[in-house]
């Protein structure tokens, strides 16, 4: 059951996020819930034209949109300075912004691609936090990190990628025991498939893409692949102080997929032992 307007309200009011990759995806119905919460948004995005789209989408006072790159430093110290002179603090960082290109085993992976993988998913934590903690360590924040359940279980033709993913696990819970001294949670939300922009160009660059919507369906044990809003309410509650006593948790978002990937394993040998 999805939480009320006015309890959502009071989850968030008056907080500040800066929320990098919020136009789109998970970003933007994070956006979404956490202005409903109460809270005022720093959105973060590399484009220029993502923003517009996002602006005729997201309503109501208390959202900045700036426009910087999470994997260049210089970029990313303005944009918090920027935050901060404009809303007067920094209440949460939730590290959203993430590519999943290429879909390549390694030896197929190019120096370039690779290195843009980690720029982007992994060096952007590095970037907000090194030049947010200051700014967290005034407010008692957090600081939430997107991460993937391919981090921790794997994935065919991803391997980059799911390496990244690995170092967010890493990172998030190295993080919250460097933070937690000063009363700042760290904490990831773990999704597998979500419905999203990016989900659907990766869907179209895969091997047998006429049915991948059916293998999304399946791999996750209730039966669908969710949209991008499921993610977001656990990513509310993880910022909220409802999860004040929880740091360090790689929360899966999963609809059982851990479980659902078995599963459907289990139902391709079943399949080829009918034929034995």
């Amino acid at each position: 059951m999805r939480l009320t307007s006015t309890t959502k309200y009071m989850l968030l009011s008056d907080k500040v996020v800066f929320l990098t990759g919020g136009t789109e995806g998970i970003g933007l119905e994070c956006a979404k819930i956490y202005s409903a919460a109460g809270a005022k948004i720093s959105i973060i995005s590399n484009s220029t034209q993502s923003i517009n789209d996002a602006q005729s989408k997201l309503y109501g006072d208390g959202i900045l949109y700036l426009k910087a790159d999470v994997s260049v430093a210089a970029d990313i110290k303005q944009a918090i300075a920027e935050t901060v002179a404009f809303f007067g603090r920094i209440d949460v960082i939730h590290n959203n912004a993430g590519i999943s290109n290429p879909s390549k085993a390694v030896h197929d992976t190019t120096e370039e691609e690779w290195n843009a993988l980690f720029d982007v998913n992994v060096k952007g934590v590095y970037n907000t936090t090194r030049f947010g903690i200051e700014e967290l360590k005034k407010t008692r924040g957090n600081i939430l990190n997107t991460g993937s359940l391919v981090g921790d279980i794997g994935q065919e033709i991803h391997a980059a990628y799911s390496a990244t993913k690995g170092a967010i696990s890493a990172l998030t819970k190295s993080m919250a025991l460097d933070y937690a001294p000063y009363g700042i949670r760290v904490n990831a939300v773990a999704p597998a498939g979500v419905w999203t922009p990016m989900l659907r160009v990766w869907s179209q660059q895969q091997p047998d893409a006429a049915s991948i919507e059916n293998y999304l369906d399946d791999i996750h044990a209730l039966g669908y692949c969710p949209e991008g809003d499921v993610v977001a309410d656990a990513c509310l509650f993880l910022i909220s102080e409802q999860a004040r006593f929880i740091t360090g948790c790689i929360l899966p978002v999963t609809g059982g997929a851990e479980l659902g990937y078995r599963r459907v394993i289990n139902q391709t040998i079943q399949e080829k032992s009918d034929l034995i």
